[in-house]
Order: C-alpha cells, then sequence, then structure tokens
C-alpha cells in the first residue's frame, strides 16, 4: 500500500537481511543492493515480517541505524495463529504432501502445545520486549490488523503522520473487491490486488480449541498492550 506514495521507495521481495544468518554475512553492501534506487525526497522501505520474531535483527538493525523508523503490524494472535497454519497447510497441499490437521499441532495430550511454532510467532509481548531494548517506542508505529483490512485508508493515513511524509493516500485508491473481500488498490489507470495467499477461507477450528487459546493468550496480549499504550479488541 505504501508504495503508492511517491515518497516511498519500496524493495521488491522480502530481503531477510537481520535474521537469516547466510544474508547477514554478506554484509551491509550486499543489503543496499537488494534497495530500489531512491531519490533525496525518498524514503527507503523494505518488510521483512520475520524480523519481529527474529533474536538477532534488533540488536543488528540497531548497529546499522538507530534512528531507523519501524513498522509493525498486529492483528488477533489467536486469527494470526490459524492463518500461519492455513497458509503452510496450502503450500503442503500445493506440493500435494499430507499436513496435520491443526489441533494435533496444538494439543498435547488435550493442553495447548507452547512450542508450536505459530504460538511463539503469536507472542507480541515477548518480541516486542526485544525491540523496545534497542528502540524506544516512538520509533515503532504498531499498524492494527483488524482495521487494515475494512478501513485501510485511516490506518495508512496515520503510517504517513509517522513516517512523515505527505498526505497523499486518498479514498480513490483503494476499491473494494467483492470475490476478495478486502480493498485493492489503485493508482490511476492501474489496479492490483493482494495476491492469492490472503484472504483464504481458515479451516473451522473447535470452539473449545478456540477457548483455550484465547485464554493462553490473554496475559500475553495484556503485557504487549501495556507496552504499547494502546488496546485492541482481541477474542
Amino acid at each position: 500500500m505504501l508504495m503508492l506514495h511517491p515518497q516511498v521507495a519500496a524493495a521488491p521481495a522480502e530481503v531477510h537481511f537481520f535474521n537469516v544468518e547466510e544474508n547477514y554475512q554478506r554484509g551491509l553492501g550486499w543489503y543496499r543492493q537488494q534497495m530500489p534506487f531512491t531519490c533525496p525526497s525518498q524514503l527507503t522501505l523494505e518488510k521483512t515480517p520475520g524480523y519481529f520474531s527474529s533474536l538477532q535483527a534488533p540488536e543488528r538493525m540497531h548497529a546499522m541505524d538507530p534512528s531507523v523508523r519501524l513498522l509493525l503490524i498486529v492483528r488477533d494472535p489467536v486469527e494470526r495463529l490459524v492463518s500461519d497454519y492455513t497458509q503452510v497447510l496450502h503450500n503442503r497441499q500445493a506440493r500435494r504432501k499430507p499436513y496435520p490437521a491443526l489441533e494435533q499441532l496444538l494439543l498435547l495430550q488435550g493442553q495447548l502445545n507452547p512450542r508450536y511454532k505459530a504460538i511463539q510467532r503469536s507472542l507480541y509481548a515477548l518480541h516486542l520486549a526485544r525491540w523496545l531494548a534497542f528502540f524506544p517506542l516512538a520509533h515503532i508505529h504498531v499498524v492494527d490488523g483488524g482495521s487494515l483490512v475494512p478501513q485501510p485508508l485511516g490506518e495508512l493515513r496515520r503510517v504517513e503522520q509517522f513516517l512523515g511524509l505527505m498526505p497523499w493516500l486518498g479514498p480513490d485508491n483503494f476499491y473494494f473487491n467483492q470475490t476478495k473481500g478486502f480493498y485493492c488498490l489503485r493508482a490511476g489507470a492501474h489496479q492490483r490486488c493482494l495476491d492469492e495467499s490472503k484472504g483464504r477461507p481458515h479451516p473451522p477450528i473447535p470452539e473449545l480449541v478456540l477457548e483455550q487459546l484465547c485464554t493462553y493468550f490473554s496475559a500475553h496480549n495484556k503485557h504487549f498492550f501495556s507496552l504499547v499504550g494502546r488496546t485492541f479488541n482481541w477474542c
């Protein structure tokens, strides 16, 4: 969405520089080569979701530039977990490989398995605390993923303000796609929707399992709310 803004130039793909050892050892020169050419008036942006839960990324990024600005998109951790599972499930099915039902991965003898990676990635407070050890909260803008889908313009205007961009994005940049069920992007005569991995229907989850997840994440969510100084309507 930010690529619609003339003051932003973004890397075309996830770079995985700060969280993949092989890439990090290639050095800052390699990282720069992954970036787009920019004018002095533009911001350079890259998106790699894996940075957030990486143990090394906060310190490495701070060493590169302590003034960097960070955008963090969060959604209900239970929805994020199910979405994580859904993406892996579709990838396995595309390769004609079996994959267990979500309950088999989530539960051990009827109890939640905290080692399941999708659970670990949803512990936002745990990960954010590592970033706050190196960056002040003022350098981290939290985007409400629950609002971004139904109301993208409001969230994008707050991002513009955080990044110091001139107000540019408007209602004409978004249109609702009835087939996909979410907003797509428009720039002049050009239109583009997010790829097929977005908006996939989630598999049904037993109500008891959802209740267990909500209970498990409750304390973690409250800790996250205290760290960012705001609350979200989760579970």
